[in-house]
């Protein structure tokens, strides 16, 4: 009993010691790529609208009301302009809406990255903006998307396509940064890649756990002029782990903790200038222990029972539906929206009341 013990405390030793460090969300990989828009002027480089590596086919959900032609445009992805930029509810008006969006940015340094303008209040009281993804990032979801945007569900697969691991191209090995991080267990810190403009508002970062709960960290100030990382530090992370709360799990079938990207949120005080904000997110990075150890075992759990696949398989449907009525509304008003630009010229009429060609 007492070599078990001994062996135990060394295991958690190693993990408090040394925590795993991973990209969460990498918006240089989120440009789009993939499916031209509609009706682009001749002479201009085709402008593409989905990111083929978050693509997430919605017609599935949509029910037998809409056609085949309907449902084969019923896509849409994480690229940058797809994502939400919302004023809270004090500060909305039909103005500063319509300046308040999210847009591709063209760094020198990193290539495509996250920008975000948001048109706060003048007037003197507290606003902010939250930015989220055009949907929850699924942590199940296992299929592969061609080309042309199109969906096809292959063999359950160990890792989700939004988890990773995606390869880096400037070190040549696997990392992450499509939303979603596994195995993780308690967050230490922190990191956002972001490029400030000296406005002194605040920016918090949103994350949701396993169990569906929202956290909001404070990351810091933008004051500052070009490229910063900003950290948050756990103040409930224990170092040592002799002064940690010690716990034993069943290993299977026990769900493995997640972590997914909820988004940002900007803040601006009420005595802060107002107007137009404009700011740019390369990455978030955090560093976290590991919720269980990668070990070698005897037997193949999962390969026998199937527990797991498919509890994730219900979960990755029950997470398809639910964002997927939202994208659907969303469509919808679209196509109800009106496509002329400019009135129609009035025909011409001669003195005798004839219209002219």
């Amino acid at each position: 009993m007492k070599r078990i013990f001994i062996l135990l405390t060394i295991v958690l030793m190693a993990v408090g010691l040394f925590a795993e460090e991973a990209i969460l969300i990498d918006f240089t990989k989120l440009a789009a790529d993939i499916i031209p828009a509609p009706n682009q002027p001749e002479g201009q480089d085709e402008q593409m609208t989905q990111n083929r590596a978050t693509v997430m086919d919605y017609g599935a959900v949509a029910g037998g009301s809409f056609t085949d032609e309907q449902k084969a445009v019923m896509r849409t992805s994480l690229a940058i302009r797809n994502w939400t930029v919302r004023l809270n509810s004090s500060a909305k008006a039909v103005k500063r809406e319509v300046l308040t969006y999210a847009e591709e940015a063209d760094s020198k340094q990193y290539g495509k990255v996250f920008g975000i303008r948001v048109n706060f209040p003048i007037e003197s009281w507290n606003s902010n903006a939250v930015i989220k993804p055009p949907f929850e990032i699924p942590a199940y979801e296992f299929s592969t998307v061609d080309e042309n945007g199109n969906i096809t569900a292959g063999p359950v697969a160990k890792v989700s396509r939004f988890e990773g691991p995606v390869e880096d191209e400037g070190s040549g090995k696997p990392t992450y940064g499509l939303g979603v991080l596994k195995n993780v267990g308690t967050i230490k810190s922190i990191a956002v890649n972001v490029y400030g403009l000296n406005f002194p508002h605040g920016l918090s970062i949103i994350l949701i756990d396993n169990e569906g709960t929202e956290k909001e960290m404070h990351i810091g100030n933008l004051q500052f002029d070009g490229w910063a990382e900003l950290q948050w530090n756990n103040p409930a992370y224990v170092q040592n782990v002799r002064n940690r709360e010690l716990r034993l799990y069943p290993l299977y079938p026990t769900s493995t903790p997640f972590v997914k990207f909820g988004g940002f949120r900007i803040w601006r005080d009420a005595d802060k200038i107002g107007g137009d904000f404009v700011t740019y997110i390369r990455d978030v990075k955090i560093i976290y222990d590991k919720a269980v150890l990668d070990t070698d075992r005897d037997i193949d759990d999962e390969g026998l029972w199937h527990i797991v696949r498919d509890r994730e398989d219900a979960k990755k449907q029950w997470e398809m539906s639910r964002f997927g009525q939202d994208q659907i509304l969303r469509y919808l008003d679209q196509q109800k929206q009106a496509s002329e630009n400019n009135f129609t010229p009035s025909p011409r009429v001669d003195g005798g009341g004839q219209q002219q060609q």
